[in-house]
Formats: C-alpha cells, structure tokens, sequence
C-alpha cells in the first residue's frame, strides 16, 4: 500500500440551489488516522465525504490531500477510494475480477492483475470466494469484497460511506473490529461516514461531529464524551443528561447519576422526582425519571445496586451528583 496522506479542509463550503450543505468548515486529519464524521441525517457529513473524494464539487475552499491542492481535480487523480453504502458490485462479475476491475480499466495485465486481487482476497479472508457472484455472498461477504476493490487501486485516504449500515447488529459489530485491524495492518488514512455514536466511539481515533452544515466538535472519543462542548452534542453523543444549574447548562453523565432514598438529605447539588421507565440492559438498569421542576434525566445503575432497593415506574427518588463530574456547556 502506498504512505497514508493527511486531508485538510480550508473553509469548504458546499451550496445547493438555496440550501447550503456545508458551511465554511475547517478540518485537518493527519496522516494515517482513523476518522469519523458523525451527525444526524442532512448534517453534511456525506456532502463533506463526496467532496473529498471529488464526487461532489465544493461551491468555495479547497481541498488538500497531503502537499497537493486536490479541489478542482477528478476523483481518479486524487489518490482516494470510496466505498459506497450500496457496496455497488457488478452482478455479472466473480468476485476476483470484481476486486480487479479497476486495474483492468488502467490497463493492467490480466495476470498481474489477478495475482494483486488474490491478495486483497486474502487480506480480507475472501479467497474461498474468488470464484463465485455477488449474488451468491452473504451482505457481510459482499462488504469485505467491496472493501477489497476500494484498496487495490493503494489509496492514500480510504472514504466509507456509512459501510455497515446495511449489516445486522452482530455481524456489524465484528465486521467495525475488521475495519479497526485492516487500518491499523495498512497504516492509510481512513475517513468514515456515520449516524452511529457507538460505531463512532469503537473505530475513530478522532471524531467529527457535525450539525446543520458546521462541525459542532473534534476530539478523540473520549475527548468529545468527556467533554461536551454543547447541549447538541451531550445530547447526541448520548450517555449524558442536560440540567439546568443556576444560568447555565450543565452535563453529567447517566453513570455519575447517584441514587438517594426518598427522605434522604444531601448537601450537594439534588432533584427529587418519578421513575417515568425502566430499562434492563444487562449488565445494568437504564432509569429514566422526570424531576418534580418538569426535567427529564436518566441513572445508569448496577443490578446490585438495583436489587439492593427496586424500583417500579412511579417511585419517588431523589438523585444528586459530584459538582466536579458536572461539564459546563457552552
């Protein structure tokens, strides 16, 4: 595989008609990390990854891939690949030759270009497979086939396209550790299109979170949960609740949500209200509770902690929480 190459955006701003998709964002993304854009739907995180690639034009900035200004150039000569959601094999084609397609369009022999495809088969843990149809692999297979296409042409930033959104829940889960080892095996600089916080969380090592056309947040994953910058991203990060404290707004995360009896007294920050549901997940209780000043919140609890004192929807409880486990927000 060839180096991985930095990407960075310079005030990329994409219009449509009267819409406007992006909004003058600026991004830098070294070399060789793994990269999520995360946001609703029409956040402009598939706007932002289409222009990368060059299959969108931006209305103004530029575009830099490694040293190279890439913007006004076509999706061939910037040194990117894309997977597509719809993975987009061709029917009629094995899946070898489907891997190989785009060398045979450069003029590779036929030879040369087979001995590479094998070894992308193989890196996926396809070979079995070389022989047989799209239509005879399961959505999974189809994926490591497709991944498998997008890397033979050795791009320096490898652009995916919401890639898992079509799998189930299992098979997703494995095929997110998949993509982990095969970036961190070629060392390129990959760029992923998510809704997805959990799948956000478990590949990137740097997130993107986007919201009406601007990046609201860039961090690690641990940076942006521990750290929100505002209530659109508390929110949508999930695993925190926001309260009203004084004049501002402040985020404490579902774990750090502690339990009181209903006559207890704390000196410390409280809100006393009803369980309005309870959730079991395993390893936990998911408390939701809407406090007696009109607040929806949630607790993360234990199941020992949970069995030690039930609850049932309509209980009375007062939660409180550590000041200094509270995040300001902007």
């Amino acid at each position: 595989m060839s180096l991985a190459s930095s990407v960075e955006l310079i005030n990329v701003t994409k219009q449509f008609q009267n819409s406007v998709a992006v909004d003058a964002i600026d991004l830098q993304i070294a070399a060789g990390t793994y990269c999520c854009l995360l946001g609703p739907s029409g956040c402009g995180k598939t706007t932002t990854l289409r222009m990368i690639a060059g299959h969108e034009a931006a209305t103004s900035g530029d575009i830099i891939l490694g040293a190279q200004n890439v913007t006004d150039l076509p999706p061939a000569k910037r040194g990117t690949a894309m997977m597509f959601q719809s993975y987009a094999l061709f029917p009629h084609l094995t899946v070898i030759n489907n891997v190989a397609f785009a060398l045979k369009m450069r003029g590779v022999a036929k030879s040369d270009r087979l001995e590479k495809a094998a070894k992308l088969l193989h890196l996926v843990d396809m070979s079995p497979y070389a022989e047989r149809l799209p239509a005879q692999l399961s959505g999974g297979q189809q994926q490591r086939v497709a991944l498998a296409r997008a890397l033979i042409t050795e791009p320096q930033v490898l652009l995916l396209d919401e890639p898992l959104s079509a799998l189930d829940p299992f098979l997703r889960i494995r095929m997110r550790a998949e993509l982990k080892r095969l970036q961190r095996e070629l060392g390129i600089t990959f760029i992923h299109v998510t809704h997805g916080q959990d799948e956000a969380m478990a590949l990137a090592d740097k997130i993107v979170l986007m919201n009406n056309g601007k990046i609201a947040q860039v961090g690690s994953p641990r940076d942006v949960y521990n750290a929100p910058r505002s209530e659109f991203v508390a929110r949508f990060i999930g695993g925190h609740n926001v309260l009203m404290s004084g004049t501002k707004n402040i985020a404490v995360r579902f774990d750090q949500m502690k339990l009181l009896g209903s006559k207890a007294k704390t000196k410390g920050p409280s809100l006393s209200g009803h369980v309005s549901e309870i959730e079991y997940q395993g390893n936990a209780f998911h408390v939701s509770m809407k406090s007696d000043d009109g607040q929806e919140l949630a607790l993360h609890l234990a199941e020992a902690e949970f069995d030690a004192a039930p609850l049932d929807v309509g209980s009375l409880i007062i939660t409180t929480w550590d000041p200094a486990s509270a995040h300001a927000l902007g």
